[in-house]
């Protein structure tokens, strides 16, 4: 892969830090230098939340790479839920309560606001990263965090997406990553027994993934 420009995106991680630590070095193994974009949902229902928040908030150990990281409905559900604005009991339901005991009962401010300022979508020429995925029959600009970070797509629809490709997570399966059409879904269920992986994009070239890399899990 050397000599081409690479972007890593990362799957649903809910706090299976051992996963993403392993996932990281294969990245850093794959390439030189590159992009890694985390597409949300790093907290809940995995043991270490807390963990994986403070080694993606510290970013990358090695020159040449860039992190950018993607609000999930996770997140969205968590700061909702901090400012009173969904069930506490909701949250804790859905995996929050993993996230207070990681955090010791207490999640920092900076954590919060860190989160919070999360953007939910990344557009480049070739590519659409998001958490859920994204609604094509209505413009790309007028779609909110219900469609970006709560849709779910069929696992076999494939849309035209505006020419561009799209890859997001949010709906986990054993049989992720998977590309169908112009769209990837790489949340491969790390939580739930499965890997957690990531799809690898030649920035310069359209298209789909050139591959895969994985962690974790029994495939």
């Amino acid at each position: 892969m050397n000599g081409r420009r690479l972007t890593f995106a990362v799957g649903d991680i809910h706090g299976c830090l051992d996963e993403l630590e392993t996932l990281l070095s294969a990245i850093e193994s794959a390439a030189p230098e590159g992009r890694v974009i985390f597409l949300g949902d790093l907290v809940d229902r995995g043991p270490e939340s807390r963990g994986v928040v403070e080694r993606i908030m510290a970013g990358p150990t090695k020159a040449g790479w860039q992190w950018l990281t993607l609000k999930g409905n996770h997140e969205d559900m968590l700061l909702s839920a901090r400012k009173g604005l969904a069930e506490m009991s909701s949250w804790l339901m859905n995996g929050g309560g993993e996230t207070l005991e990681s955090y010791g009962g207490a999640i920092p401010l900076s954590h919060l606001v860190w989160m919070a300022e999360l953007p939910s979508i990344l557009v480049d020429p070739y590519r659409i990263f998001v958490h859920a995925g994204v609604d094509d029959s209505i413009p790309l600009e007028e779609q909110g965090d219900d469609i970006l970070l709560w849709m779910r797509t069929d696992p076999n629809y494939s849309g035209h997406y505006w020419g561009k490709h799209v890859c997001h997570g949010h709906t986990p399966s054993r049989v992720n990553p998977r590309t169908v059409g112009n769209r990837t879904n790489v949340d491969s269920g790390a939580v739930f027994g499965g890997v957690l992986s990531c799809a690898v994009f030649d920035d310069d070239v359209a298209g789909g993934p050139i591959n895969f890399l994985i962690a974790g899990g029994h495939r």
